[in-house]
């Protein structure tokens, strides 16, 4: 069974040769050629990829990942979608799953939904959104650890997760696809499609606050 991370991978370049260089993301004012790039060097450049973390390492890490989006859109998507170099631990599908999979996913989302509309461009398979649950289960707190409210996450059939202790602003339910409630606590979540319980200041603190792993 092909694993993970190679699944969408491969959706996702699928996706990049439907849309081609210039198609608008969700990481504005990126297009898909610098998303691309991104994930190039990400993968492939261990000597740039500390300027994603590290402000004074940016400007190099721009430069590097220009010349990467200046490149002839099918090479950048081929070099996407041959996957990690030989010498990259990911070559291993356990380590690859673990590093690449939730990101490949969101990164996907970010451009199947980078015109900003709301909800859901595919169909993800139970097997994806179990997994996309199971990551909300282990770094759920983590994701939402700078929300001043409580956050429980909900999904569709009624199983809960409560991410963030109540506080004194209240708690924020968000009800939902395992694929929004990831999104949601990627920070994209303008494009998921969920259901909110709690007062407005609640949910306003919970949204103005920054989530995700940055």
């Amino acid at each position: 069974m092909t694993h993970l991370a190679r699944l969408e991978r491969e959706s996702l370049c699928d996706t990049f040769d439907a849309v081609g260089p210039d198609a608008p993301t969700l990481c504005s004012p990126w297009t898909t050629a610098d998303l691309a790039a991104h994930l190039v060097v990400r993968e492939r450049r261990p000597d740039l990829a500390p300027g994603i973390w590290l402000s004074p390492l940016a400007g190099r890490l721009e430069e590097g990942q220009a010349e990467y989006a200046a490149k002839p859109w099918p090479e950048l998507v081929d070099l996407v979608r041959s996957g990690p170099p030989s010498w990259a631990p990911t070559q291993l599908s356990s380590v690859d799953d673990a590093v690449n999979f939730v990101e490949f996913f969101v990164h996907h989302e970010d451009v199947l939904r980078g015109d900003g509309q709301v909800g859901p461009r595919r169909e993800v398979s139970l097997r994806e959104q179990k997994a996309l649950w199971k990551t909300l289960k282990r770094m759920g707190r983590l994701f939402f650890r700078r929300s001043p409210v409580g956050v429980v996450l909900e999904r569709t059939d009624g199983k809960s997760l409560t991410v963030r202790g109540e506080t004194e602003l209240g708690t924020v339910t968000l009800r939902g696809e395992a694929t929004e409630l990831v999104l949601a606590a990627y920070g994209r979540r303008r494009v998921a499609d969920l259901q909110v319980t709690g007062s407005d200041e609640a949910v306003q603190a919970l949204w103005d606050a920054p989530l995700g792993l940055s």
